[in-house]
């Protein structure tokens, strides 16, 4: 059975991070505890989906107000430990997203992922997401 749940507790948070080096491997673990952190004091929210108390896969997200959007949810990071793939865990963190936007009032759902990541922009293909821009971005 696979519960999701915010995360908010230190150690929570540790094990949350744990997983989330599979997307953000640059990070040490105590570097994205950090970040968490300093995120969630903006409104950033982070979920885990635990099978037996361990915890699997982890989505970050914003629930936020732009002109082209209106209210929405922005996915920020969903990712799901390697070892689970393809097990029905990332769409059962997906569809949680859609339902928490809902619930929150968000008109829409969104996300960015990097264009190397082909399996990923298989899986949301797959569950109806849309590909409605490209993202610009520029680093100093």
């Amino acid at each position: 059975m696979i519960t999701i749940e915010r995360i908010e507790s230190e150690q929570a948070l540790i094990t949350a991070a744990d997983v989330m080096r599979e997307l953000r491997p640059q990070f040490k673990v105590d570097e994205l505890v950090t970040q968490i952190k300093r995120q969630q004091a903006n409104g950033y929210i982070l979920f885990g989906a635990y099978q037996q108390d361990r915890c699997i896969a982890v989505a970050g997200c914003v629930v936020s107000e732009k002109l082209a959007w209106g209210k929405h949810l922005y996915i920020d990071d969903l990712v799901t430990l390697d070892s689970v793939r393809s097990q029905g865990v990332g769409e059962r963190m997906l569809n949680f997203c859609i339902e928490f936007a809902k619930a929150n009032g968000c008109q829409s759902l969104h996300l960015d992922s990097g264009v190397q990541r082909f399996a990923a922009h298989r899986f949301y293909l797959r569950h109806k997401l849309a590909i409605t821009s490209h993202h610009f971005a520029m680093e100093w």
